[in-house]
């Protein structure tokens, strides 16, 4: 069964969610001068930390040294790890990595609503939301009585409020009712973001969009930690090799965010490409889950 969350959790996640804003701003600064390859003390000084603090601050927060994660978020690292994508999704798909699939320490189940379901724009559908704290800033989490329809981050690099992050969400269901529930949405961002979670009580997602968009989607629950591939991959693996350009609006509408983790997701040549929520958040949590890679070594 679920554990309940105890207060230090609920203190952990909060210092994240404050961590979070200094990382954001470290990671525009390495970001900016990642060909200087900068010193921790230059990154500690533009911060307003000592080089200690600055060091303990990447150490909490991800597990690596600013140097470390300079070089996770290059494009040489990225061309290294899409030199194996294929394989990525040769594996995933051979051992059947899909429903109940295991994803950065989350286990994940889905459905898909019906074609009728999606064409009704979520006519009939209450959705609950609520914003909550993350490792990755403030999150938006809405959900249905059958699990998670929607995962967001309020994009500070785009000066979102909570207001514009709401609405970018409920355009995409504008028949659906939507009423503020934290106390609802809260269980579900303690499964995503914290350790209340179990293999036989997974986080269970609802997936609205078109049978060709939900096929995208899958194939990216199907990316691992740690993994890269570019959307020409992805269209082999769904059956459709000419359909990069496609999937590449697929990737763009998923409305799960790390969960389903189109920030796996990179340019054919190595660079990041867009992201939804902020590039500097693709970087975030490109560098977060190197990290979480590095520790279990």
């Amino acid at each position: 069964m679920l554990r309940p969350a105890f207060p230090q959790t609920l203190v952990r996640g909060a210092q994240r969610a404050h961590d979070y804003d200094q990382i954001r701003r470290a990671i525009a600064f390495l970001s900016q001068r990642r060909q200087e390859q900068p010193s921790l003390a230059r990154l500690a000084e533009h911060l307003g930390l000592s080089a200690g603090r600055c060091q303990r601050l990447f150490s909490r927060w991800c597990g690596l040294s600013p140097k470390d994660f300079v070089q996770a978020i290059t494009v040489d690292h990225a061309r290294a790890l899409l030199g194996a994508s294929a394989s990525v999704l040769d594996t995933a798909y051979a051992v059947g990595l899909s429903g109940p699939g295991r994803l950065h320490d989350l286990f994940v189940a889905h459905e898909a609503m019906t074609p009728g379901e999606y064409r009704r724009r979520g006519a009939g559908l209450k959705m609950a939301y609520g914003f909550h704290a993350s490792p990755f800033g403030e999150a938006l989490v809405i959900a249905t009585e059958r699990g998670v329809a929607g995962l967001a981050f309020v994009n500070n690099d785009a000066g979102q409020t909570r207001a514009d992050a709401l609405a970018d969400m409920t355009r995409r269901w504008p028949q659906a009712s939507f009423v503020p529930a934290p106390d609802k949405t809260l269980p579900h961002a303690r499964a995503i973001f914290g350790k209340a979670w179990r293999e036989r009580q997974p986080v269970r997602l609802v997936l609205i969009g078109t049978d060709f968009d939900v096929r995208v989607w899958e194939a990216l629950l199907r990316i691992p930690v740690g993994g890269a591939v570019t959307y020409g991959d992805i269209a082999r693996h769904i059956g459709s090799p000419t359909a990069a350009r496609a999937v590449g609006a697929a990737v763009g509408r998923n409305p799960i965010s790390f969960v389903i983790p189109c920030h796996r997701v990179l340019r054919a040549d190595g660079g990041l490409g867009g992201y939804h929520w902020g590039i500097t958040r693709k970087r975030a949590l490109i560098g977060w889950e190197q990290g979480r890679l590095a520790a279990r070594t």
